[in-house]
């Protein structure tokens, strides 16, 4: 047997790995996706488990949206900095942004582009830094007349 054709063969059978990455604000979080049967843990914890349900909702949006394809893979995130409402949104890019990656697929990437921008291109807003003299970015002194 030719050696090229064997390697050939052995990338083939080699499970597809893909990692992604999300960020809102200061919180980070990477996703490896793997092909599975539809497990999603976030640093360590199945998402079914995570105790804050606003977030949990948040970052199982992608999933809902991409229905049977998210059954097809192993989802898992480790996610840290910020809040989190910060680490939900970025777990939500991570895990979108990967399932695009893994499936290569145009019309779950205009689904995602659709149901809403910032779940691929992340949300570009920031905090404002503090200055010299104040406590806040914006605080001044009250002003008063009488």
């Amino acid at each position: 047997m030719d050696v090229r054709a064997l390697g050939a063969s052995i990338l083939q059978e080699a499970p597809r790995v893909v990692i992604s990455v999300g960020k809102k604000k200061t919180a980070v979080a990477r996703a490896v996706i793997r092909p599975g049967i539809g497990r999603v843990r976030v640093n360590g914890y199945p998402l079914e488990l995570w105790p804050v349900e606003m977030a949990r909702v948040k970052m199982a949006e992608p999933l809902v949206l991409a229905g049977d394809l998210a059954k097809k893979v192993d989802v898992e995130v480790n996610v840290s900095g910020g809040g989190y409402m910060g680490q939900a949104i970025a777990t939500r890019i991570a895990i979108a942004r990967g399932l695009v990656a893994y499936f290569q697929s145009q019309e779950l990437k205009e689904l995602y582009e659709r149901y809403d921008p910032y779940m691929l291109k992340g949300d570009p807003r920031r905090t404002e830094p503090k200055k010299p003299g104040l406590k806040h970015a914006r605080s001044k002194r009250q002003k008063a007349y009488r």
